[in-house]
């Protein structure tokens, strides 16, 4: 009972890591910066004169501006009820590119 693995409020508290069911406002700011980043450097690159395949995928992307909010903030998920989930839902989602969903969602 008073050795090293004795239960704590926190274990016995149940999910540690809670995630929020949606994005806060400091969190859809800091979202929208890092695409905002990313086209930056999607238009340094192009500017400097190199071609490459992966240029010319990231070209026909959407910019940040381009891009509706539904877009910004959820990603289509075919098991959620409205075919829609948080972006933050997403394992690794501020280092994958989520810009572009299935026509129609």
């Amino acid at each position: 009972m008073f050795g090293a693995f004795r239960p704590t409020s926190v274990n016995l508290g149940g999910l540690l890591w809670k995630t929020p069911w949606k994005l806060s406002i400091t969190r859809k700011a800091n979202a929208r910066a890092r695409l905002k980043k990313v086209d930056a450097v999607i238009e340094t690159v192009r500017a400097s004169g190199i071609q490459c395949g992966a240029l010319e995928r990231a070209l026909q992307l959407p910019k940040e501006h381009e891009m509706d909010p539904k877009d910004k903030y959820t990603v289509f998920s075919p098991t959620s009820r409205s075919y829609r989930k948080g972006i933050h839902k997403v394992p690794k989602w501020t280092r994958l590119t989520l810009r572009v969903n299935p026509k129609g969602f």
